[in-house]
């Protein structure tokens, strides 16, 4: 098995190769690449030093799976060459998650829409991926009708220069090329992504957009706001669901505790509850904070965490290659 990983030199890239080797997926052939100014430079894997490259030596490759994490514009004009040569993209960005007949997949919840043919896998955005985790088994059993997220994401959901930014700011020193339009240390920004013509930040509409496409439920209301925390281990969310049907809180813990990479954490007369500094690291969904919304008719509450870098990106693309290996697709 031939696999790429594109981008391998930026957060996620670098925590694609981590999860690799953790499970232990060893292709025959490997190959890095990433932007024109690391070509040439090396990259380790395995315990091997490995040649960095660009794309354009990518296509003659017969690459297998390509994991791009190279943001939109080197996916839209990349993927599609790829795929006709058979290579399988699974695609970090949020280039092709909205697009018609393109699987938009978290394994365990809608792996199924992966074919021979769907070369083209988008991988959901970050915060996407860890609360559809949680709700997709409460909307298998009770319905939901409207949810109202407000999200706490780490800098690392912006990128290396967001990381060195809050670094500098902590130590007091000045950056010349910043990530966000105000200081992020000792801040919160209301602001995630861009502001589009709606008014909400193409974050909050990926929060609406991916959920509806993931849970294959386009009649879910759904709002979000969406903020930027100085924070490095994880994202965090509060969401605020109303189902159709009415539940029993220790049915709906019962539920979380039992799904798959869910990990239920919640117990807050002991100060057990989800934070990113218990998150970090793992491939898990933590949630906790579980508690009835008294003020509409079957209201529930979560705080949902989850590590952005992996389970939010990382490790739900190298499941996605899992899934591939497992199935014979690949």
């Amino acid at each position: 098995m031939k696999i790429a990983v594109v981008g391998a030199t930026g957060l996620v890239g670098r925590k694609m190769l981590q999860v690799l080797e953790e499970r232990n997926i060893k292709p025959t052939e490997f190959y890095p690449v990433a932007s024109s100014k690391s070509i040439g430079k090396t990259i380790n894997f395995y315990g091997k030093d490995y040649k960095i490259i660009g794309l354009n030596d990518l296509t003659s490759k017969n690459i297998d799976v390509a994991l791009f994490s190279a943001g939109s514009k080197a996916s839209k004009e990349w993927a599609p060459i790829l795929a006709k040569n058979g290579t399988f993209v699974i695609d970090n960005s949020s280039a092709w998650r909205m697009e018609h007949g393109i699987p938009l997949v978290v394994p365990t919840i809608n792996a199924q829409t992966i074919t021979k043919n769907t070369k083209i896998i988008a991988n959901p955005n970050c915060s996407t991926i860890q609360m559809v985790m949680i709700l997709n088994p409460i909307h298998k059993k009770y319905g939901i009708k409207r949810i109202v997220i407000s999200t706490y994401q780490s800098v690392t959901g912006t990128g290396k220069k967001a990381v060195e930014q809050l670094e500098a700011e902590i130590r007091g020193v000045n950056v010349d090329s910043k990530a966000y339009p105000y200081q992020i240390f000792n801040n919160c920004l209301p602001h995630c992504d861009v502001f589009l013509g709606n008014d909400y930040t193409k974050e909050e509409m990926k929060l609406v957009n991916e959920t509806q496409k993931i849970l294959n439920d386009y009649s879910i209301k759904i709002t979000a706001t969406a903020v930027r925390v100085p924070v490095t281990g994880g994202h965090s969310e509060s969401v605020n669901i109303e189902t159709i049907k009415s539940f029993e809180i220790g049915e709906v813990k019962s539920i979380l505790a039992n799904t798959k990479g869910v990990i239920l954490y919640d117990e807050p007369l002991k100060n057990k509850y989800p934070m990113p500094i218990i998150a970090n690291g793992k491939d898990e969904v933590f949630v906790g904070r579980v508690r009835r919304d008294y003020s509409v008719k079957n209201g529930l509450n979560l705080w949902i965490v989850a590590d952005n870098l992996r389970k939010g990106a990382a490790t739900n693309a190298v499941e996605i290659l899992e899934y591939l290996i497992n199935t014979k697709m690949v």
